[in-house]
């Protein structure tokens, strides 16, 4: 006889806990299918702004609007059960200032059932999460490579070389020390990554930054595949769906043209049979 065990759902003190023991395994997700497969094997599940590029067509993340948010938010939330569900606060809908960033991750969370939000920015982002971890919402952070500020770095471009490793690490340290939970580590270089992770008490969640860091994430669509926009470096395809799937296509827009689908199996008669749904 089997026993069902009981599906208890992580929370940001779980992840933070796991600072140096256990390798952290988060990945986005936008819809409820995904969402429910990303949930038999991950820790954490982000709604990641990212949803305007590989989903929508639009060329960054820059118009990604809260509206938008908050849909694909509460589809993953009705594909969730165990993983930790983080929804990524979109540009402009929170840099005026903490009470403007209270306000819209309020409302996150109370619309998609999150448990906690992202927001890029280090230094200068420390103090709008002290005020949201103070009023009771929980925060990862992101550092390094910020794609909000896409247009003020001059491209998606490796950070921490340069002389700039410094800055990058304070920007890690003051948002640990604003009492994030966690920080995404994005596209920098593998000794800064590894300097950071051992400096900061809070894990490290690395994006191109190296198995140096506490734990990983990567955008669903392009480690299957989905997404051949452009495909990163720091990107590693576990599957090639978006081939499949063309391939798909392909084989059924050419079953309709030459008369071959639907054939006699997919086609109801007057008697009913097995298989019919009523």
């Amino acid at each position: 006889m089997s026993v069902a065990v009981e599906t208890k759902a992580l929370t940001p003190p779980d992840i933070a806990a796991r600072k140096g023991r256990d390798r952290i395994v988060c990945l986005t997700a936008y819809t409820t299918p995904l969402a429910r497969l990303a949930d038999r094997h991950c820790d954490v599940v982000l709604v990641g702004d990212s949803v305007g590029m590989v989903l929508h067509g639009l060329p960054s993340t820059l118009s990604v609007t809260l509206d938008m948010m908050i849909m694909h938010g509460k589809a993953v939330r009705r594909g969730l059960d165990r993983a930790l569900m983080v929804v990524d606060m979109p540009f402009a809908s929170y840099e005026e200032g903490p009470e403007q960033a209270f306000r819209n991750a309020a409302r996150l969370m109370a619309q998609t059932g999150c448990a906690a939000v992202k927001l890029e920015g280090g230094e200068s982002m420390a103090e709008t999460i002290r005020f949201l971890t103070a009023h009771g919402i929980p925060v990862m952070a992101h550092v390094g490579l910020t794609p909000q500020s896409v247009n003020v770095f001059g491209g998606y471009k490796v950070q921490g070389r340069d002389g700039d490793a410094d800055r990058i690490l304070r920007d890690a340290v003051a948002v640990a020390e604003a009492g994030a939970f966690s920080v995404v580590l994005e596209k920098v270089t593998e000794p800064l990554a590894r300097r950071i992770t051992a400096e900061v008490t809070i894990p490290t969640i690395g994006i191109g930054a190296s198995a140096a860091c506490d734990g990983q994430i990567l955008v669903v669509d392009d480690m299957l595949g989905m997404f051949t926009g452009f495909r990163p470096k720091f990107v590693k395809r576990y599957a090639e769906l978006g081939s499949e799937a063309d391939a798909a296509i392909a084989a059924y827009a050419a079953d309709v043209r030459d008369g071959r689908f639907p054939a006699t199996e997919h086609v109801f008669d007057d008697a009913p049979k097995a298989g019919d749904v009523a």
